[in-house]
């Protein structure tokens, strides 16, 4: 299969799909942008949390946060968060889908809204919430075996190690499942 095939076919199946709903009406919503460049190899954009933050210092994540009270929709929320992060306007996002929600260890319920940018756009990192924007082929998550593993209770969750950044936690479980179930990857990841 060529890249742009590749794209198709993540774009494809993440449109027919209908992804796990967590119904904890108590925890806080959460939204994150699973922005990927439209090019032949096609790229995830991630961020580094800024080490001086409270929560989350130095990981590697998606841009995203909390959805606010006058948010319409966390879509919305994801959309905003990407715009406040890493100055991705809204209008040059093409939202595809919604992945399956997850919970985070601090209990946020977390959608992943995957998104669809030109290849050429230009990111300007937040400097009080982001250390750095970088771009990991897509193709990588598919041709890589996982580093090692990140064990938390009954999760088991892969990492992944790319141009000296390590890839865990929730941010890695959104991928590894979003490859697994859409591009049918195959890594192992248990619950």
């Amino acid at each position: 299969m060529n890249n742009q095939t590749l794209l198709n076919q993540l774009v494809t199946s993440v449109q027919q799909y209908e992804g796990r709903i967590i119904q904890q009406p108590s925890l806080l919503q959460a939204g994150v942008l699973v922005a990927i460049t439209d090019e032949i190899d096609p790229h995830l954009i991630l961020t580094r949390r800024a080490d001086h933050l409270s929560t989350h210092s130095g990981e590697v994540a998606f841009a995203g946060g909390k959805r606010d009270d006058t948010d319409p929709d966390i879509i919305f929320t994801a959309l905003r968060e990407a715009h406040e992060e890493i100055n991705l306007a809204s209008c040059d996002v093409t939202v595809v889908g919604q992945l399956d929600q997850v919970i985070s260890r601090f209990g946020y319920v977390v959608t992943p809204i995957v998104g669809v940018i030109p290849a050429d756009t230009q990111f300007t990192a937040n400097l009080d919430e982001l250390d750095a924007v970088f771009k990991v082929p897509l193709r990588f998550f598919l041709e890589t075996e996982p580093h090692d593993y990140f064990e938390r209770g009954s999760f088991s969750i892969p990492s992944f190690h790319y141009e000296g950044f390590r890839i865990w936690g929730l941010t890695s479980m959104m991928i590894t499942e979003m490859v697994n179930n859409h591009l049918n990857a195959g890594i192992n990841i248990r619950f």
